[in-house]
């Protein structure tokens, strides 16, 4: 089963984590120091990667059987948003939603890199 990198609904406690059908969670961690983050319109978290300008950004791991990621997890996604593959901080390469390229129709963007972290900027706002 691959591991999943999560930064939004999806992760523990969130309204989307019931998609992952149990799926066993494998840690809090961070990625790699060379991601931009997003706020895409106000909905969801969109994570970019950075040819420089980029920060370490906050997520959950989970170990999610390929069944539940094709025809639970990533229907649910948004279009902004495409499977990818993504450094974690300790080099392990996993997957994750990652922004669409090359962009579709975006919302507004907001950048939160600084903030690093989809449940804090959702508490600030």
């Amino acid at each position: 089963m691959p591991l999943i990198f999560l930064n939004g609904s999806a992760m523990r406690g969130g309204p989307l984590n019931h998609l992952l059908g149990g799926a066993p969670f494998a840690g809090e961690v961070k990625t790699a120091p060379r991601y931009r983050f997003f706020s895409v319109g106000d909905r969801f978290p969109g994570l970019d990667p950075a040819a420089d300008g980029g920060d370490s950004i906050a997520g959950e791991l989970f170990d999610v059987p390929l069944d539940v990621l094709r025809s639970r997890l990533l229907p649910a996604e948004p279009p902004e948003l495409e499977l990818g593959a993504i450094e974690l901080e300790d080099g392990r390469s996993v997957l994750s939603m990652v922004l669409r390229r090359p962009p579709t129709s975006y919302p507004e963007l907001i950048d939160i890199t600084a903030i690093g972290s989809w449940q804090k900027y959702r508490r600030r706002s």
